[in-house]
């Protein structure tokens, strides 16, 4: 089977690091670049952890493209109360030997696109979604060539954990992801509704410590970091692994289960700025835009991530 390609927008984190391992253990997924966005932590942070990253799956060769380094509109908000001052605390992760690539990432996703085959590039958002919605901004044509939009982001039953009303990644550009889910692209989201389920667990973080390889090593440091801020938050066991759920769902789309719907952006009020309103319902006759993840395999999940994990 041909793998599928993609592009990874990420702004590392742990989660995202899990992503980003996931995908480049996995023969099904031709990764064509990482993009990278400032979000969890500053651009050139997660820049440096993009390279990082690949350098530990033994992947320096993936190029690494910098992006946008503030939200569309606003001013950028960061999260290193979840994800340490480097983003990714936990693990002591060696200097990359290689460097960004010299083109602005949202050139490079146009570029892409523009240059593959209509329909065979899959974009896979995994922080805010400026790059992405810069690059629809700049290149409209670009959307008729998008396979499909698999993201990181939004919540209905689980409504914020930002704000009362909106989840991280959505409320740090909700601008772009107004652009994003207006775009007509086929669009699959992966909302804290099935991450908060996606939760990590003593006894697997203990088993990748068994395996003891330089990655596994460093993803058991990483989600024991990333653990104690969702265990102190919501008073759980384990902290939820949001991002590598895009990826799992590329390989192994029937671990996830949801219902296709509408999905509107809240840009304009104070109160609920940056909220995903999912018609979960089918309250109105608006125009079903988004299929919205609600439940995942847990197990299934989590048996994914340890077998190709323990691969590079």
């Amino acid at each position: 089977m041909t793998p599928r390609k993609i592009i990874i927008d990420t702004d590392p984190g742990q989660d995202d690091a899990v992503a980003i391992l996931l995908a480049l253990a996995s023969p099904e997924l031709d990764v064509l670049g990482l993009t990278a966005v400032a979000g969890n932590v500053p651009l050139d942070l997660t820049v440096l952890n993009s390279l990082k990253i690949c350098a530990l799956a033994g992947r320096a060769d993936t190029p690494v493209f910098a992006g946008c380094d503030r939200p569309l509109r606003h001013d950028l908000v960061t999260a290193e109360h979840v994800h340490g001052s480097t983003g990714l605390d936990g693990a002591d992760l060696p200097a990359p030997a290689a460097t960004a690539q010299d083109q602005h990432a949202v050139d490079f996703i146009i570029d892409t696109l523009r240059s593959q085959d209509a329909g065979t590039v899959t974009l896979c958002p995994l922080g805010p979604l400026t790059n992405i919605g810069a690059a629809l901004q700049k290149a409209p044509d670009i959307a008729d060539r998008i396979a499909e939009i698999v993201l990181m982001g939004g919540a209905y039953f689980e409504v914020g954990n930002i704000t009362p009303a909106a989840e991280f990644n959505i409320f740090v550009d909700p601008e772009a992801a107004d652009i994003v889910f207006k775009s007509g692209c086929k669009i699959t989201v992966m909302p804290l509704d099935v991450t908060h389920k996606a939760l990590t667990s003593r006894a697997w973080i203990d088993g990748l410590r068994a395996i003891d390889t330089p990655v596994t090593n460093a993803v058991a440091g990483l989600t024991d970091f990333f653990e104690r801020f969702d265990v102190a938050k919501y008073g759980g066991t384990g902290a939820p692994l949001h991002d590598p759920c895009v990826i799992a769902y590329l390989i192994q789309p029937d671990l996830f289960s949801g219902r296709h719907v509408n999905v509107e952006i809240e840009t304009a009020s104070e109160l609920t700025r940056g909220m995903t309103v999912a018609d979960w319902w089918g309250v109105t006759d608006r125009p079903k835009t988004a299929m919205f993840m609600g439940d995942v395999d847990r197990d299934g999940y989590f048996d994914l991530l340890t077998e190709r994990l323990r691969t590079l």
